[in-house]
């Protein structure tokens, strides 16, 4: 029987299509070149792209996805990030002062000395979030998130926490005062060494024990939920006073 008809074996097809779909992987990556060399706008997608140092002031970065993005010392006053989604973005030295982040997403976000002054985050998630000296300062904080979050020496001065959840949270030496809040606050957990909560109505807080309150820095104006008392130590002595 003849042999001169069999159809050749299919290695350079196969070999071709196989550099073709590696070809499309790379391509693809977490985010594509032209998604992040392209210009901002509601539900962009900026996925794990480098924005930092940028001047991005007023953008309107509403919905966007913005995972794992950098946007180290980028300045994004005035920004619209409503919705959007900063999971594992580094904000590390950037400024958000004035921006609009309702119910925007910051988990196991990295926002070191970051300022969010003024920023309107109502609904908003910093769950695990690294926000050490982060400036929150006259911020609208109504009904955030900040469980788990590292928040030594942040600055809360004049914010509205009310119905803010703090628990396991790390707030040493964090500043609140003049804050506003009606109703409850969760401190379940908390780590509350030498927070200043002088003057505060903390009569509505929940979560909060003793040994909590002897960490704390308060005074005679502070008010505590019952069954606690003020320790001896108030008021504070700091080496500015």
């Amino acid at each position: 029987m003849s042999r001169c008809c069999r159809a050749p074996r299919p290695r350079l097809t196969a070999s071709l299509a196989a550099l073709a779909a590696a070809a499309a992987i790379v391509a693809a990556g977490p985010a594509s070149a032209a998604n992040c060399k392209g210009g901002g706008g509601p539900n962009v997608d900026w996925q794990d792209c480098d924005k930092s140092m940028l001047m991005l002031s007023g953008s309107d970065l509403s919905g966007a996805k913005l995972t794992g993005a950098d946007f180290t010392s980028t300045d994004l006053e005035g920004v619209n990030l409503s919705g959007a989604n900063l999971e594992k973005a580094t904000l590390t030295h950037a400024s958000l002062a004035e921006a609009n982040a309702e119910k925007a997403s910051f988990v196991h976000a990295e926002a070191y000395r970051a300022r969010f002054t003024g920023v309107k985050a109502s609904g908003a998630l910093f769950t695990s979030a690294e926000l050490a000296r982060a400036d929150f300062s006259n911020a609208d904080l109504t009904g955030v998130d900040f469980s788990k979050a590292e928040l030594g020496r942040a600055n809360f001065a004049g914010a509205t926490i009310t119905g803010t959840k703090f628990d396991l949270s790390n707030l040493a030496r964090v500043e609140f005062k003049d804050v506003v809040f009606e109703g409850p606050i969760s401190f379940d957990r908390a780590f509350l060494y030498l927070t200043r909560i002088e003057g505060l109505d903390l009569s509505a807080a929940t979560g909060l024990v003793q040994w909590q309150i002897d960490l704390t820095c308060g005074d005679d104006k502070t008010k505590l939920p019952a069954g606690l008392t003020a320790p001896k130590s108030w008021p504070c002595k700091f080496a500015n006073d």
